[in-house]
C-alpha cells in the first residue's frame, strides 16, 4: 500500500511538471531578438550597399536608385509591410524639394504596427545616400553611412522576429532610409515637411550615422559609442538610454559631442536634427570622424563588425523600451 501511495504521488508529480513551463522574462525576450542582430548578417549587406556596383550613392544617380532597390526588396523578402501597403516603398522626392542640379530622388520606408498603441510612432533613421564618384574615384561610405543603413535592416528584422512570435512592439516603428543627407539633410527635411504620420504622433527618433569605426580617443577602449541630442529635449529619454545600456549593453556612451559649446556642432549635422526642429527627442548615434571620413578609402573592410553589432544591439534595446513601456516619452516644459 505504501509502494503504490508512492508511485501515484511520482505520476502526479511528473503529470504537473510537464505541464509547467517557465514564462521568459521581459529582459529575456528583448536579449533573444536582439541576439538575432550579428556581425554576419551585418557584414554581408555592408559589402552589398558599399560596393562599387553602387557607384557611391550619390542623391538621384543611378547607384542610389540601386542601393534603394536593394532595401525596398530585403523588406519585401522579410515579409516587412510598407506604410503606404502593398510594394510603395518609396518616399518620392521631386527636385524642387531637393536641389535645382538634382534628380529626383525617394527615402526608402518600412513600417511595423504596434500592437496597442499604433498611433504613436518611434522613426529609426539613418541616411543610405553617399558622395557618389568623381572621375574614377569612387568613395564607397561604408562607415558613412553604410553603417547605419545596415544597422536599420537588421533592427527591423529583429523587430519582424518578434511579430511573429507574437512579441511584436506595442508602439508602431517606421524604418526611414533617407536621401539627400550629404546635400544638406534633405530627405529628413522632405519627411519631416509631408511626413507620412503626424509629426505629433512621432514620439522619438533614433538617428544612426556613422557606427562602424573606432576613433584614435578610443583605439584602446573600441566598445564606445558617442551619443548626442539625448539630453536636448527629453531628459526622460537620456535617463532612458543610460538605463537601457547599463542593463544590456554596457558600452561606453561618450557625451563629449552633446556639449553646446562643440566646434564640430554634430547635433546640427544630420538628419536628426529635422527632428529636432519640430520638438521631437532625438538620439544621435556617432563612432566619430576618422582619416578615412568623406574619402574614397572609406571601405567595408575597415568597418569593426563586432563593435557595430554591439552599437545596433543598443539601438534596438532603446527602440524596445521605447516602444512596449507603459507612457510614452515625455518632452521636458
Amino acid at each position: 500500500m505504501k509502494n503504490l501511495l508512492i508511485i501515484c504521488i511520482s505520476i502526479l508529480t511528473l503529470s504537473c511538471a510537464s505541464n509547467y513551463t517557465i514564462t521568459p522574462s521581459v529582459d529575456e525576450i528583448a536579449t533573444k531578438y536582439a541576439n538575432s542582430i550579428t556581425t554576419l548578417d551585418l557584414k554581408e549587406h555592408l559589402y552589398i550597399i558599399a560596393s562599387a556596383e553602387f557607384e557611391g550613392r550619390e542623391t538621384g544617380e543611378l547607384g542610389q536608385k540601386k542601393a534603394a532597390a536593394y532595401l525596398k526588396n530585403f523588406y519585401i523578402k522579410k515579409n516587412i509591410a510598407s506604410p503606404y501597403g502593398e510594394s510603395d516603398y518609396f518616399q518620392a522626392i521631386p527636385t524642387e524639394h531637393l536641389r535645382p542640379n538634382l534628380n529626383p530622388s525617394e527615402n526608402v520606408v518600412a513600417f511595423i504596427k504596434g500592437s496597442e498603441k499604433p498611433e504613436e510612432i518611434i522613426v529609426i533613421s539613418a541616411h543610405y545616400d553617399h558622395l557618389g564618384m568623381n572621375g574614377d574615384a569612387l568613395y564607397y561610405g561604408a562607415d558613412d553611412d553604410g553603417s547605419g543603413t545596415v544597422a536599420i535592416l537588421e533592427i527591423a528584422e529583429a523587430f519582424k522576429k518578434a511579430v511573429k512570435e507574437e512579441n511584436g512592439p506595442k508602439r508602431s516603428i517606421l524604418f526611414l532610409h533617407v536621401t539627400g543627407e550629404e546635400k544638406g539633410l534633405l530627405g529628413s527635411k522632405y519627411y519631416t515637411n509631408f511626413p507620412i504620420f503626424p509629426l505629433k504622433n512621432t514620439i522619438a527618433n533614433l538617428n544612426i550615422d556613422m557606427i562602424g569605426r573606432v576613433d584614435k580617443a578610443h583605439k584602446n577602449n573600441p566598445n564606445f559609442v558617442y551619443l548626442i541630442g539625448a539630453d536636448k529635449l527629453s531628459t526622460e529619454l537620456h535617463k532612458l538610454s543610460e538605463e537601457v545600456n547599463l542593463k544590456y549593453t554596457k558600452l561606453e556612451l561618450d557625451y563629449r559631442y552633446n556639449d553646446d559649446e562643440d566646434p564640430n556642432r554634430f547635433y546640427y549635422r544630420s538628419d536628426h536634427y529635422n527632428f529636432a526642429k519640430n520638438n521631437i527627442p532625438i538620439i544621435f548615434y556617432f563612432n566619430g570622424t576618422h582619416e578615412d571620413y568623406h574619402k574614397t578609402s572609406d571601405t567595408p573592410d575597415k568597418i569593426n563588425y563586432e563593435v557595430l553589432a554591439k552599437r545596433t544591439q543598443l539601438i534596438f534595446y532603446t527602440a524596445w523600451e521605447l516602444a512596449n513601456r507603459e507612457k510614452r516619452i515625455q518632452v521636458d516644459k
